[in-house]
C-alpha cells in the first residue's frame, strides 16, 4: 500500500493537468514501514523523451542519482514514481511494464481532454509478468 496526503494527489493531478497533452513525470520520496509505503515529498521531473510525449515518459538516471545523493543519511527514500497517461485510462501499459521495477509503487493519473480523471497506483509483481493493483490511503 501506498500511503500520501490527499493534497499530494492533488498536486499529481495538477502537474498532469498542466502538461497535458504530454505525460508528466515525477518520483515519490518518504519510508517504509513493513507494506507500507508513506510519501513525504514529490519530485517533480522533466519528461526528458524526445520523442512520443503523448504516450512515454523517461526521468533520467542521472535526475535520480542526484536525487538518491541529496536523499542519503536523511532516513527518506525513493518510494515510487508517478506519471499521466493522456487520453487514455490509468493502466499501466505494455511500455510502462517493460519500464517499471518490482516493488516501487507507480501512481498513473489519466488525463481526459486536460482534465485529471481517475488515479491509480500499481506494484509490478517480482517476476515481472504483470502489475498488481496496489491500495492508496490518504492521511
Amino acid at each position: 500500500m501506498i500511503r500520501l496526503k490527499k493534497s499530494d494527489l492533488d498536486v499529481i493531478k495538477h502537474i498532469a493537468e498542466e502538461t497535458y497533452p504530454h505525460e508528466c513525470c515525477g518520483i515519490m520520496v518518504g519510508s517504509v514501514e513493513g507494506d507500507t509505503k508513506s510519501v513525504s515529498e514529490l519530485v517533480p521531473a522533466v519528461n526528458e523523451r524526445t520523442d512520443s510525449l503523448a504516450n512515454r515518459y523517461l526521468i533520467t538516471a542521472n535526475f535520480v542519482q542526484k536525487l538518491e545523493t541529496r536523499l542519503r543519511g536523511a532516513g527518506s527514500s525513493i518510494v515510487g514514481f508517478f506519471h499521466s497517461h493522456p487520453d487514455v485510462p490509468a493502466r499501466p501499459s505494455a511500455y510502462d511494464q517493460e519500464h517499471a521495477w518490482p516493488w516501487y509503487s507507480y501512481l498513473i493519473v489519466s488525463v481526459i481532454k486536460g482534465k485529471a480523471n481517475e488515479a491509480l497506483n500499481w506494484k509490478l509483481k517480482d517476476d515481472r509478468s504483470a502489475f498488481d493493483p496496489e491500495d492508496i490511503e490518504f492521511h
